[in-house]
Parts: structure tokens; sequence; C-alpha cells
């Protein structure tokens, strides 16, 4: 069911990204973070290896805005001074 699950989200990413630019970024940030729950589901069911290919699709895809959230997350903070 999660390999069924996987493939309907490869889909979906695939005509998000089909989208004017503009339309991208609710649909993709749904998607980007519908993934790791589906990588989780994939894990329990299907074992490490397909969730090494998943892992595979994921950083292929939304490479962007994962360096996106990654250094906006890194980035320090400015605290009182």
């Amino acid at each position: 069911m999660s390999l069924i699950a996987a493939i309907l989200w490869v889909l979906a990413t695939t005509a998000v990204a089909m989208l004017p630019v503009e339309r991208h970024f609710v649909p993709g940030r749904i998607l980007l973070f519908i993934a790791p729950f589906l990588l989780v589901w994939m894990a329990f069911e299907l074992g490490w290896m397909a969730v090494a290919f998943g892992l595979f699709a994921v950083g292929s895809m939304y490479r962007r805005p994962i360096k996106y959230y990654w250094t906006k997350w890194r980035q320090p903070t400015e605290g009182p001074q």
C-alpha cells in the first residue's frame, strides 16, 4: 500500500512541477512535508532499500526547497543585545 502511495506522490509532484511557477508553492510545500511520513511508512512495509530510493527521489525533486529550508534553519537568530 505504501508503494502505491509513493507512486501517487511522484505523479502529484510531477503534476505540480508542470504548473506555472506562481502556483508551485502551496502544493509543493504540502507534498514536501508529506514525504517524511511516506518514507517512514515505506520503511515499515518495504525496508531500508525502498527508503534509500525514496530519499533519492525526494532529494532530486526538491533539492532547491530543501536547500532553502536548510539554510533558513541553520541561520543564526538574533537575540536581544
